[in-house]
């Protein structure tokens, strides 16, 4: 049996309702008993409508948010890969400052040895030591999510969540990203679970694909069974579109 990087057992999501002053907002079923692994080098991609619950999932995994069920990792300091990478950089800081800080809050290397790690992690995501005193705004949209990737990638984490990492990106960008996502992956024995509404680029990218609707996983397989023999109304219709 294949090593497990996670594993995710019977999880619900639940947000609460709220009362206003004029309304009552009503409580929100976002996760619904989802149960799934992955296993060590696997690419496993999680597809859906907006609003599906993708990210909910995304964020109880990593303990960002509130859930009820089992969930396990069997790596250390798993991270995840925003799909804005504007919005999830600091812009007061210089690029070298922000991919450092996980290093710095690690706290086990000295200033030296952080600034070496910087300098190697932006040369591996294709940006070259240069640009560690640039800010975020003076980057393209493209060189954002690889300042995004070697902050997710600075501490040798073993599993990333990538949440819709190239949705932001125009088509040729999204390839230079996706191709650079797989070299890590090879290059570093990378597991992945990538979040995508995108068919075209999970089928590039995955191994296996979970499909997403209302909160629940209604239908899980190797790409070749989702793709060609979908057994799902749902995802029938998904890929009628694709």
């Amino acid at each position: 049996m294949a090593d497990l990087v996670l594993q995710v057992n019977h999880v619900d999501v639940v947000y609460e309702g709220s009362s206003g002053f004029f309304r009552k907002k009503p409580g929100f079923h976002a996760v619904r008993d989802v149960s799934f692994t992955i296993e060590q080098g696997e690419i496993m991609g999680l597809v859906g409508e907006s609003g599906c619950g993708k990210s909910t999932l995304s964020k109880a995994i990593l303990g960002m948010q509130p859930y009820t069920g089992e969930i396990t990792h069997f790596t250390k300091r798993p991270q995840m890969v925003f799909q804005d990478p504007y919005g999830s950089l600091n812009p007061a800081k210089t690029v070298g400052w922000i991919v450092e800080e996980p290093l710095r809050a690690y706290g086990k290397y000295d200033a030296k040895e952080r600034k070496r790690r910087v300098a190697d992690m932006l040369d591996r995501v294709g940006l070259g030591a240069q640009y560690a005193l640039r800010r975020p705004r003076e980057l393209s949209g493209g060189q954002r999510q690889r300042v995004g990737i070697a902050v997710a990638l600075i501490q040798r984490p073993r599993f990333i969540i990538a949440d819709e990492p190239v949705s932001a990106l125009d088509v040729t960008i999204q390839a230079q990203i996706l191709d650079l996502l797989l070299e890590l992956h090879r290059d570093l024995s990378l597991s992945y679970l990538f979040i995508s509404h995108d068919l075209n680029v999970i089928y590039q990218i995955c191994d296996r694909v979970m499909v997403m609707k209302s909160g629940s996983i209604v239908e899980s397989g190797t790409v070749d069974e989702i793709f060609d023999r979908p057994q799902q109304d749902y995802t029938k219709k998904l890929l009628a579109a694709f």
